[in-house]
């Protein structure tokens, strides 16, 4: 059975339009997932199709109304669970959430708009609600489809190769290592030598270190995160000279 994600939301050609292109677009046609979207004005009522009102105790912009967004996911008996409202004062996504979601066999996520929605619609409905950053966007379309992206690229077969998704960024807690490719030599700068050298497993040992002092320069959270340098690790780095941060040789 494939992976089912389910998504609520007033914009429903923003999440398939991308949903069809690149990794995801090919994962689907493979059967690796597959995607329901579902617009949340289907379930207004009246002449307007209002789908929103003025908040309580006054402020700027509108709320979305809870009942519109109950009937909405409650018209989809079958979701996929867990319901993911996606918020700025959710809990933040990580990699490690993503693989979470990936083995839970289907996520269900709530776009709102506006200021927001009703917080009894998702006291009520919700399982969780999730932030992917301290910033505000119009809408949760864009959050959506980073929490879609993120989850589904780790599913088996939705790669071209799945050993990909283990050494990208994040995998172990740890930012990737830089990438070349031809020609070896761009308006001076040169490949790093090592990674013409044939040695695999000094390849192979460079590209940990580079992890490393590139993850302890930019992200030292992350180092803190893991219990900091292992002694193993410190011998890594400091066998291609690089135990304070980026700057390693080849």
């Amino acid at each position: 059975m494939s992976f089912r994600v389910d998504v609520f939301t007033l914009f429903p050609s923003v999440i398939t339009d991308y949903a069809a292109t690149s990794v995801l677009g090919r994962a689907s046609e493979r059967g690796i997932w597959a995607l329901s979207v579902h617009d949340i004005r289907d379930a207004a009522q009246g002449v307007h199709r209002s789908v929103d009102d003025a908040p309580f105790g006054g402020g700027p912009g509108m709320v979305m109304s809870a009942e519109v967004v109950l009937r909405s996911v409650e018209s989809v008996p079958q979701r996929a669970r867990p319901l993911v409202a996606l918020t700025p004062s959710g809990r933040p996504f990580t990699q490690a959430l993503a693989r979470e979601y990936a083995a839970a066999g289907g996520l269900s996520l709530l776009c709102g708009r506006y200021e927001g929605i009703d917080q009894r619609a998702l006291d009520l409905i919700c399982d969780e609600e999730l932030s992917v950053g301290d910033f505000v966007l119009a809408g949760g379309e864009l959050a959506a489809l980073c929490v879609i992206e993120a989850t589904v690229r780790l599913l088996d077969g939705a790669l071209g190769n799945d050993e990909s998704a283990r050494e990208e960024s994040f995998a172990e807690g740890l930012l990737e290592y830089p990438q070349y490719t031809r020609p070896a030599e761009v308006r001076g700068r040169a490949v790093p030598e090592v990674l013409v050298s044939g040695d695999h497993a000094r390849i192979e040992r460079w590209r940990r270190a580079q992890a490393l002092a590139r993850t302890l320069a930019r992200r030292p959270d992350l180092i803190s995160a893991r219990g900091g340098l292992s002694d193993a690790e410190r011998s890594l780095l400091e066998e291609f000279g690089a135990l304070d941060g980026e700057g390693l040789s080849g």
